[in-house]
């Protein structure tokens, strides 16, 4: 699913769905809108209005609800998630609102429009926060195995081992990537990497994966009962 931000009447409002919020954190929707829901008591009483529901057609095609919150709201709902996952939410609106600025056609607009020059020295210290964040957001995950390397070590293949660890509820695929099973969370397990690189378009991509940590490769070898070296 491609994460796309939605533009309101006001042309400086955007707005993102609880299922992008899902997408992008490696959440389950049904835990997003759980988190929304619990917050939406305190916003009400402060900003004097709840959030925006929607509806969306499942893979069924039948009517599910989602939310539709704005960037503001978005990271009010983020205070709830850990610092990884916030983290992820805060590139993700960053990249998106690059993507899509729009300065219009007209003569009004184009006034607007920096120089090349400036879009550039712009664009390079985009380039440099990003760059400081995403190694600052890496920093859990250094010294860490990706799946494809701790499979290596049970002489599996990365398809092998990553479906002997979801039917052994070790793991669970939602939203394009793989992530541990809720009940083995908060044991230092795994932890997740994030990769930026960019299409010969110049389009920038973020892919978030899971890695395994010393101590999660101890569990595995526990479960599995391979000797992995």
């Amino acid at each position: 699913m491609e994460t796309m931000i939605i533009k309101t009447v006001n042309e400086n409002q955007h707005m993102m769905t609880s299922l992008e919020i899902a997408e992008v954190t490696g959440k389950q929707h049904c835990h997003v809108m759980e988190a929304i829901r619990k917050m939406e008591p305190a916003w009400q009483k402060v900003n004097q209005s709840n959030f925006r529901l929607v509806e969306y057609h499942d893979k069924k095609g039948e009517l599910r609800p989602c939310y539709q919150l704005t960037k503001t709201e978005c990271l009010y709902i983020a205070t709830k998630f850990n610092d990884e996952a916030r983290a992820r939410l805060v590139l993700r609106w960053e990249e998106l609102e690059l993507e899509r600025l729009d300065f219009g056609t007209d003569y009004t607009c184009l006034r607007k429009l920096p120089s090349l020059g400036v879009q550039k020295q712009i664009l390079a210290m985009a380039d440099e926060i990003v760059g400081t964040g995403l190694r600052m957001l890496n920093e859990p995950a250094e010294d860490t195995l990706t799946a494809t390397q701790v499979a290596k070590t049970f002489n599996m293949n990365t398809r092998d081992f990553n479906a002997v660890l979801a039917d052994m509820d070790i793991q669970y695929r939602a939203h394009g990537r793989w992530n541990l099973a809720e009940h083995l969370q908060g044991r230092g397990y795994t932890a997740e990497r994030t990769h930026i690189d960019y299409s010969l378009k110049g389009k920038r991509k973020i892919k978030v994966y899971m890695t395994w940590t010393m101590a999660g490769l101890k569990y595995l070898n526990s479960q599995l009962g391979y000797p992995n070296l």
